[in-house]
Order: structure tokens, then C-alpha cells, then sequence
């Protein structure tokens, strides 16, 4: 995989696990940042407010440099790094794993929670669709009239998505591109005469 790209979760899914008589609730998210991870952690408090254990991982970044892994109160590293562990073998990103634990009265002890929390994320995420994202670079490009052919041309080269564009007596595009091919194009548009680029 190109250092410019990354593997994520599509979209939400949820699962049920259980081992002996406790039950685990199983949710994955795919996140942009930790204000939505905090949404979706909130939100499940408050729906399961009575459950044992809200244990969850999560990694953010294209290359996942972000991330932190919660026990919730079940033994010290039983819980989130078996959660965590799943995200790392998967190899996917921006993507938050909440498992909400019911005690059932039997316990299952270190090597029996590992187990589970590991296997309840491994079942969720096995429920995922997993995609492959790139790293993308937005930038904008002020340049004059006279100079829109040159630009243009580059445009339709390169490819690069088109956000927004303004045509005036001074033209404006931004634009975005992957992480790999972003150097020439701002180096193309840099040499277009009466064209100033700026990287976002």
C-alpha cells in the first residue's frame, strides 16, 4: 500500500458476543477526529448507562499515529489493547471499537477477557467493510485571467478534484490531490506565469 493511502471502515456496524454468561455489545465507527469519538462514546453511556464496562480503542491518522485503548475498569490491558491489538492486524484507521460489557456473574478472568475482547472485535470488524482512503493535499491557485489556458491545462493533465473555482479579473481554484502526486502539481502551477499557489 502507497504511503499515501490508508484503510478505514465504510461505515458504522454492531455485533453481540458472549462469553459464558456475560454479553458483549460491539460497535465500530469510522472517525474523523476525537470530538466524534467522544459523541459516540457519549452517546453509548447513555443508552447502555447500566452495563458494566464501556471499553473501547481507537486510531486516528493516515498512518493510525493517534490512538488510545481504555479497560473501563475491567484488569489492566484486558480490554482496550485486545481491542486495539484488532486494529493494528487489520491495519485500519480512523475507526473507534466500543465494546459494552454485561457482567453475567461468572468470571472469566485475564486470559478468558483478553479473549473476548479481542474475538468481539474481531467479529465486528469482520462485519466491516474495510476501504482504502488516500492521504489527500488541498491547496488553491490565484492566477490571472490571462494565465487560465495554462492553468487549465495542468487541471486536465493532472486530475486533480476541483472544491471550488472563481472566475474574475483575478481566478481562484482549490483544489486536491493525493499526498503522491501533490509535489508536481503545485510545481507545474508554480511556473504558470502570474500564478501564485498556496497549500491548505
Amino acid at each position: 500500500m502507497a504511503n499515501d493511502s490508508y484503510k478505514t471502515i465504510a461505515r458504522a456496524a454492531e455485533t453481540t458476543y458472549r462469553q459464558l454468561s456475560s454479553k458483549f455489545l460491539v460497535y465500530a465507527y469510522p472517525v474523523e477526529s476525537e470530538e466524534e469519538i467522544k459523541t459516540h462514546l457519549d452517546a453509548l453511556r447513555k443508552k447502555w448507562f447500566d452495563a458494566t464496562h464501556h471499553c473501547y480503542a481507537w486510531r486516528l491518522g493516515a498512518k493510525g499515529e493517534h490512538f488510545r485503548a481504555n479497560d473501563d475498569g475491567e484488569p489492566s490491558s484486558t480490554a482496550g489493547k485486545p481491542i486495539l491489538g484488532q486494529l493494528l492486524s487489520q491495519e485500519v484507521t480512523n475507526c473507534l471499537v466500543v465494546v459494552v460489557r454485561y457482567f453475567g456473574g461468572t468470571k472469566l478472568g485475564v486470559p478468558g477477557l483478553i479473549a473476548a475482547y479481542k474475538e468481539s472485535t474481531a467479529q465486528v470488524l469482520a462485519e466491516c467493510e474495510i476501504v482504502e482512503r488516500t492521504v489527500d493535499v488541498r491547496l488553491t491557485v490565484a492566477f490571472s485571467y490571462i494565465a487560465m489556458n495554462d492553468v487549465m491545462r495542468i487541471v486536465k493533465d493532472m486530475q486533480p478534484n476541483i472544491l471550488g473555482q472563481e472566475f474574475d479579473n483575478l481566478c481562484t481554484m482549490t483544489l486536491s490531490i493525493r499526498e503522491g502526486d501533490s509535489e508536481q502539481l503545485i510545481n507545474r502551477l508554480s511556473k504558470v506565469e502570474g500564478a501564485t499557489v498556496d497549500v491548505l
